[in-house]
């Protein structure tokens, strides 16, 4: 007979070794302590205790801080670790694989540098994504294969009790369908009109009665005023699915990946019917998504090579000054014409 069994809702808090202390926070105390008492051995016949201890003390408080304090929900020595390597790190990085290529003579000598600073080399740029197939699959390398899929929404407000009910039912059984990671994303990013704007303009000395083109005028003029006094965002909501390329290893009690498995090295030679099998396994998975969601009124899209390449780029750069398309030529691609007022809203 089963017998049901409670599960905490964070799973993922680290466990508790002595008192209310974790195996990182007594490590972070314990070489602290160890440090102050060796410094203490040394000097002993030197300096007296309270001269030791006043300069002490403030390793002893950082110590402390690092071990039990947090910000916004993260331990302070992880915080002070990745602002190390933010600061060690290259600040300029480009996507360069087979390696960062010196710049040409003549670009080198018109490169402004300011005075007494070094000139800034750039660093290749490691991402997640190696490419995005002919069918909107991106490629995760080792980490496997995934696909992008956009939402419509649903005003749930406005729905009586009962379609409440029906949708929170709906959204359950997909939930309970899931047997590989998923994330909901929603996203927000900057809006622009520049197109629409310009596209109103442009249509309205064409409209059939002038009390038209006077309403296109004007409400070219109210989204310019719109753009210009405030910043606009839009919402997007994303469905990623990904499919590991290798088959899965022992799993631990929570049907996560053993640490057994975790600590081996994964096999880098993959072949192309284990990702023809993964591909096919991804779509299925779209596919019970779109007939899942699909009585919830949510409408799943997937993304083309295009679209896929774009909300990639935009989620690296969220504050280009270029308007991102999927019309944008890729890394690879080679440039024949130039683009026109329809891809980029100006001339």
């Amino acid at each position: 007979m089963s017998y049901p069994v409670r599960i905490p809702a964070d799973v993922d808090r680290e466990d508790k070794v002595l008192g209310n202390l974790t195996a990182r926070q007594l490590l972070i105390l314990v070489v602290a302590g160890t440090i102050l008492y060796g410094g203490w051995s040394a000097t002993r016949g030197l300096v007296p205790l309270p001269v030791f201890a006043a300069a002490s003390l403030p390793v002893a408080v950082v110590a402390v801080l690092l071990a039990v304090g947090q910000r916004d929900g993260l331990p302070l020595d992880r915080l002070v670790l990745a602002a190390l390597r933010q600061r060690t790190t290259p600040r300029q990085r480009v996507t360069a694989p087979e390696g960062v290529h010196p710049a040409p003579v003549w670009l080198a000598e018109r490169a402004v540098v300011e005075p007494g600073a070094a000139p800034a080399a750039p660093a290749p740029l490691s991402l997640p994504a190696e490419s995005v197939g002919e069918t909107g699959v991106i490629d995760l390398g080792d980490d496997g294969l995934a696909v992008v899929a956009v939402c419509s929404t649903v005003n749930f407000a406005l729905r009586t009790q009962d379609e409440q009910d029906a949708l929170v039912a709906c959204f359950g059984r997909y939930l309970h369908s899931l047997t590989a990671p998923v994330q909901i994303l929603i996203r927000a990013e900057r809006l622009d009109l520049s197109r629409q704007i310009a596209d109103l303009r442009t249509q309205a000395p064409g409209m059939p009665h002038p009390a038209l083109e006077t309403a296109a005028r004007e409400h070219a003029d109210y989204l310019a005023q719109l753009s210009g006094g405030t910043d606009l965002l839009r919402r997007q909501v994303l469905l990623i699915l990904r499919e590991p390329v290798q088959p899965a290893g022992p799993v631990d009690g929570l049907g996560g990946a053993s640490p057994l498995h975790r600590r081996r090295r994964r096999p880098t030679g993959r072949s192309e019917s284990l990702r023809r099998a993964a591909e096919a396994r991804l779509a299925q998975r779209l596919a019970e998504a779109v007939d899942l969601l699909g009585p919830a009124d949510v409408t799943v899209t997937p993304l083309d090579p295009g679209q896929a390449t774009a909300v990639l780029a935009s989620a690296c750069n969220p504050d280009s000054l270029v308007p991102l398309s999927s019309a944008m030529a890729g890394t690879d691609d080679v440039i024949t014409a130039q683009g026109g007022s329809d891809d980029w809203g100006q001339p």
